[in-house]
């Protein structure tokens, strides 16, 4: 453990022209390039053939969280330009209650322009269908390099939820060095996005069409879909140099009865659909494992914290997967929970040993990033041929960018 703490993250660097940064998404999505490895080969073909590359009765695994248009925008009389950008609900600290909040709710944000916002609230008028609304945005702590932020306004028949959507922008990813647009709002999300939360899409599901579902589907391999809410620390490089001085982001996740059946049932023999989707099925793992140290616990709320899976007594429970994904469907039962919720500070980096996870669909991924460490962590340091070889081939990289398949 303290050895691979020492991890330097220089070693996870390269150089990546900005021409080479996908700024705009394909007119068709299955149209992005699918890099492929197997057993250390490269090669590479379309997306839309994806399904002929998954095995027939697999399980794949997609995140269906939903970005929402968490980047507002507010004038000051005195003319100066505040942004802030929706992190997490504080109160209700549920996404869907605060989503659905009808005249009040709290949430961290990141504040750009902070120094000309002062005490005084920020204040705008708005018409939402046929209702006209006043709403104000008040600070109420000072939460380091955040903010918590009370948003109030005056007409219970109008939720958050309906606000967001008059009043931000899609946040897309500052790397693209462009405002959103109109396209952003579509295609800045998966087809198959259902829960509103994420403040970032899952981008390895940005492909996805219904024809490629639909090929899924006749190949006999099963899908099933987790909710992890993507948050603004996905997008932050690592500034420490060795791993074990960077404090990992958090990020909130459901896991379902179904979703645990359906695990049991393929294990061995899964494939994720994206790194969020990575981080939840090995977080849920660590769950299983806090169910069996304390089977007496009596809520279904969770925590996993950032070096936990990296804890030697749960050594142990190395070879014991499938037997702990069946006692935590077991617990559920018997507790009468139809959903785990959970909040993850799980850092995936080389050393790591991947329970849940026999194939990997993902984007390309920064230098110096949690994402790309975490693939490193899969593929050893064979990310540096597989990066060498997008780069001399042509691949677009990033969140509109190409794809890869790692099995």
């Amino acid at each position: 453990m303290e050895q691979a703490l020492q991890v330097n993250i220089n070693d996870f660097d390269y150089k990546l022209p900005d021409e080479r940064i996908a700024k705009y998404p394909l007119e068709e999505r299955d149209a992005s390039k699918l890099l492929v490895m197997h057993d250390s080969k490269i090669s590479h073909t379309i997306f839309r053939n994806i399904s002929e590359l998954l095995p027939s009765d697999s399980l794949l695994v997609f995140n269906d969280t939903k970005v929402i248009k968490a980047r507002l925008h507010f004038q000051k009389e005195t003319g100066s330009r505040i942004e802030i950008f929706c992190l997490e609900p504080i109160y209700p600290v549920d996404y869907s209650l605060a989503l659905g909040a009808k005249t009040k709710c709290s949430w961290k944000f990141f504040v750009g322009n902070n120094k000309k916002w002062k005490t005084d609230d920020l204040t705008k008028q708005l018409q939402i269908g046929n209702n006209n609304i006043s709403l104000s945005a008040s600070k109420v702590n000072n939460l380091g390099n955040a903010f918590e932020i009370l948003f109030q306004w005056d007409n219970p028949d109008v939720i958050f939820s309906e606000i967001l959507e008059v009043l931000g922008n899609i946040p897309i990813p500052p790397y693209l060095n462009r405002e959103s647009e109109s396209i952003d709002d579509k295609r800045y999300q998966t087809i198959y996005s259902k829960y509103k939360g994420s403040v970032a899409a899952p981008t390895a599901g940005l492909h996805f069409t219904d024809e490629v579902l639909e090929s899924i589907k006749q190949k006999n391999i099963c899908t099933e879909s987790v909710t992890l809410h993507v948050g603004a620390g996905t997008f932050q490089p690592v500034k420490a140099e060795v791993i074990s001085d960077h404090k990992m982001h958090t990020e909130h996740f459901v896991i379902t009865k179904q979703n645990v059946k359906a695990f049991i049932t393929y294990f061995g023999n899964i494939t994720l659909v994206g790194t969020t989707s990575v981080r939840t099925l090995e977080s849920f793992i660590q769950i299983a494992i806090q169910i069996f140290n304390n089977p007496t616990k009596s809520d279904n709320e969770f925590f996993i914290s950032q070096w936990e899976a990296y804890d030697e007594k749960n050594f142990k429970f190395a070879d014991k997967t499938k037997e702990l994904m069946q006692n935590a469907l077991d617990w559920m039962t018997q507790n009468d929970f139809d959903n785990l919720n959970c909040a993850t500070q799980i850092m995936i980096f080389p050393g790591y040993r991947f329970r849940l996870t026999d194939r990997l669909i993902t984007n390309f991924h920064q230098p110096k990033s949690t994402l790309l460490l975490l693939l490193a962590a899969y593929i050893g340091d064979d990310w540096k041929k597989v990066y060498n070889y997008a780069l001399d081939n042509d691949f677009r990289f990033l969140s509109y960018g190409d794809s890869c398949l790692f099995f």
